[in-house]
Parts: structure tokens; sequence; C-alpha cells
């Protein structure tokens, strides 16, 4: 009988991202999160800009996971969280 064994999901580096990679990446995130931020709205290029440098501090991973095929971010607890499942 074939099992098939469950990848855990896998950070990719930075370095490894072109920039028009990235864009796209943190283009779908929000696209995908929506816009509503409460009482006070934030335009798109303002929350792309939030994004980006808490990528580039390390406070949000970008994160591959294999069982959906899909590039996706999440926080630094996030994804250690996941890591220790």
């Amino acid at each position: 009988m074939f099992s098939e064994e469950i990848q855990p999901p896998i950070e990719i580096p930075l370095a490894a991202i072109s920039k028009d990679a990235l864009e796209g990446i943190i283009d779908t995130f929000i696209l995908r999160e929506g816009t509503d931020y409460g009482l006070v709205e934030v335009n798109h290029q303002t929350k792309y800009n939030q994004i980006e440098k808490q990528i580039q501090k390390g406070d949000v991973k970008i994160v591959f996971d294999h069982s959906t095929d899909t590039v996706t971010l999440m926080t630094k607890n996030e994804w250690l969280r996941r890591c220790r499942r």
C-alpha cells in the first residue's frame, strides 16, 4: 500500500526570491487578506511597505506549503508554532 508522506512547509529565504516574485507574493497576500483594517483604512501601498519591512526584519516569513503547492506569508510566531508540530 502506498503511503504519501506529509511534507512540512519550508521557509524560503528572502535572498532566494527575485524582486518581482516578492512583489507578487506580497500583493497576493494583501488581496487575499482583504482591505478591512478596522476603523482606519490602510491603502495598498502603505500595507505593502509595512509587510515588506516586516519580511526584511525577519518578523514575517515567506513559506512554501507542499500540501497546497502555494507560497504564503506567516508571522515569525506562526512559523515557530508550525515548526513545533
